[in-house]
């Protein structure tokens, strides 16, 4: 089950629902009909295949959690939160699901969710959770859009967010291209466009393409342009991004997802300038300044033949990584007032306040999904918990305690040993068998203390059950004794 594609009606924003039950898809659709263009998919491939074939991606979408193959886990709707956003960053995601699982629901939020909704939902309900949250996306990309064009874009002052600046005034003026690392939702898109603000093209113009946001076919005469019948549906001659961009910038995000075969035509671009659009032999000469960006780490890819070794160093002439928001310190405080005071202007609400427990609870969380996660909770914060005083237990209620942050987890072998021959050359020797206890002594008491003594949150932090860690924790005091 797909709905065709059609042009969105005036005034009438698009709402993805995916969902493998057709009762539920057919009757949301003739509930919300009215108010929103309605596309419907049965699972996650479908999803992606129609999301490419738009003009413009949805505003919204509402995600089961059990899509097929494995309908009673929620592998796949997982993944295509992930997708929806790398697809369109500014998408607002709702869940819906018929389990309701907690850990499942803080999931889905610290991956960019906006809200968990639990089947079955009242559709007057949740036209008016769907209508609030269009109004205020629209009222972000307008602020994002208003500091785009100020003089300060990033919101933060710890050591990690000003070497990026730093690096950003360094590098803005520079022809050669840009590589931007960094973890969903950290900000890797606005950091190009400060690239391009801050350089001497900012007057030309700027064009951003999502690799993973359009079909591997459409990516070439999108990039390179068209002749008239190079193709079926080719009816009159067009010019791509590199022609459009001039003197400008051309930012390719999530340049992982290109074809090899496209990787191979982008680097001729950057070796010579050199390019042809589709369907012609003539060659045209490009001068725009390449920006790239990937969440994805690209020297692995390359060891798994999945990207060009030569294209990843053409293209990281200089990179510049995004510190994850974990990294950030007191910036989280920075960033809450920040979108606390915004969404209570939004809304009309009294705006939360923390109290101090809950302020070093916050500090505490490593926020996997990065800004993108801290946003959305200062959302739900606003709207359900307006005016009040919030504790850590409040904050936990939201906090994905279970998960935490992917590469957080598991650092990168590289990493790892390269700190221990730093550490065994400055040691000439250990033993391991006693570091290996007091790392582990270690963790253990910073998970007690983030969780102020709670040992069942404790085990959540630590990845175990909470029987394996009151062993683990009386086997360290009796090693201590």
């Amino acid at each position: 089950m797909q709905t065709p594609l059609q042009s969105a009606p005036e005034g009438r924003p698009r709402l993805l629902i995916v969902d493998d039950d057709a009762l539920i898809t057919d009757t949301l659709a003739f509930a919300l009909g009215a108010e929103f263009e309605v596309l419907a998919c049965e699972s996650r491939p479908h999803a992606i295949e129609l999301l490419r074939q738009l003009p413009e991606p949805p505003e919204l979408a509402l995600v089961d959690l059990g899509l097929p193959p494995t309908p009673h886990a929620p592998d796949q709707g997982f993944r295509l939160i992930a997708d929806l956003l790398a697809h369109s960053p500014n998408m607002r995601i709702f869940v819906l699901s018929g389990q309701n699982d907690a850990a499942h629901a803080r999931h889905a939020r610290a991956l960019g969710a906006a809200e968990f909704i639990a089947k079955p939902c009242d559709p007057a309900a949740l036209k008016a959770i769907l209508s609030r949250a269009l109004s205020v996306r629209n009222a972000e990309m307008r602020a994002d859009r208003d500091r785009a064009r100020g003089s300060e874009e990033f919101i933060g002052l710890s050591p990690a967010l000003q070497k990026l600046k730093s690096q950003l005034a360094q590098f803005a003026d520079s022809q050669f291209p840009v590589l931007v690392e960094g973890e969903s939702g950290s900000g890797k898109e606005l950091v190009a466009r400060s690239l391009h603000r801050q350089s001497v093209r900012a007057g030309k113009p700027y064009f951003a393409l999502n690799c993973a946001a359009i079909a591997p076919t459409l990516v070439e005469p999108t990039l390179f342009g068209h002749a008239k019948g190079a193709f079926t549906g080719a009816t009159a001659a067009h010019a791509g991004f590199f022609e459009e961009a001039g003197e400008g910038t051309l930012f390719l995000d999530e340049i992982g997802e290109l074809p090899l075969e496209m990787q191979a035509k982008l680097l001729r671009v950057l070796e010579n300038g050199e390019y042809q659009r589709v369907g012609e032999t003539t060659s045209r000469v490009s001068r725009a300044r390449m920006i790239a960006a990937s969440n994805r780490d690209l020297r692995q890819e390359i060891k798994k033949n999945a990207f060009r070794a030569d294209l990843y160093h053409r293209l990281s002439v200089f990179t510049l990584r995004v510190p994850p928001l974990r990294d950030l310190g007191d910036d989280k405080l920075l960033l809450l007032e920040h979108f606390r005071r915004f969404y209570a202007e939004q809304s009309g609400a009294q705006p939360f306040s923390l109290d101090e427990a809950a302020e070093q609870r916050w500090l505490a969380y490593t926020f996997p999904g990065n800004v993108r996660e801290l946003r959305n909770i200062v959302i739900r914060l606003t709207v359900k918990q307006a005016g009040r005083r919030l504790t850590p237990e409040d904050l936990e209620l939201e906090f994905d305690l279970e998960s935490g942050a992917p590469s957080a987890d598991a650092p990168d072998d590289g990493d790892v040993i390269a700190q221990a021959v730093r550490h065994l050359e400055r040691s000439r020797g250990i033993q391991l068998d006693r570091m290996l206890q007091a790392l582990e002594r270690g963790y253990i008491e910073a998970a007690l203390r983030l969780t102020r003594g709670n040992v069942s949150q404790a085990a959540k932090l630590l990845g175990v059950n909470r029987t394996t860690l009151y062993s683990r924790m009386n086997d360290g005091e009796q090693k201590d004794d």
